[in-house]
């Protein structure tokens, strides 16, 4: 089950371990009504045939009952801006790493706050495993490891 606006709104609180889930900063102009847009940790340019990684603003954490999915916003997808790893698993605390591919002629710029990807939420039943890998706590931009 997807999770409306309202129920996202129902769930948010302060500790993820107590079942809430954590989204800071929240705005509710990033609220939507199947979804919520987060927004770039800074400025960035997206060169054309380039992936850039970029933090999020906000710091996540899903309770165990909760996953996520990261999709593009429509706008920047007609700008042919696609989104890459776009997961995040129960139990995940940190800011998201958004790997963005500019596949558009021309570079895009990004500064801070826009909204760039939403994050759908979903109903995770019967799950008892949590996150726990090396991108648990991030902060800011994380690379990928070369192993």
């Amino acid at each position: 089950m997807i999770l409306s606006g309202t129920e996202i709104c129902k769930r948010l609180g302060d500790h993820s371990v107590q079942g809430d889930l954590v989204i800071r900063p929240y705005s509710e102009e990033c609220q939507q009504p199947a979804s919520y847009d987060l927004r770039a940790h800074g400025n960035a340019v997206l060169k054309k045939g380039t992936c850039t990684l970029i933090s999020s603003l906000e710091w996540v954490e899903l309770p165990p009952d909760l996953a996520g999915t990261l999709r593009c916003r429509s706008s920047f997808g007609r700008k042919g801006i696609i989104l890459g790893a776009g997961f995040v698993d129960p139990g995940f605390r940190g800011h998201l790493t958004l790997c963005l591919s500019n596949l558009g002629s021309t570079d895009i710029d990004i500064y801070q706050n826009d909204r760039i990807v939403q994050m759908v939420f979903y109903e995770v039943r019967g799950g008892r495993q949590l996150y726990q890998g090396r991108y648990q706590d991030s902060t800011g931009v994380v690379e990928a490891d070369n192993a």
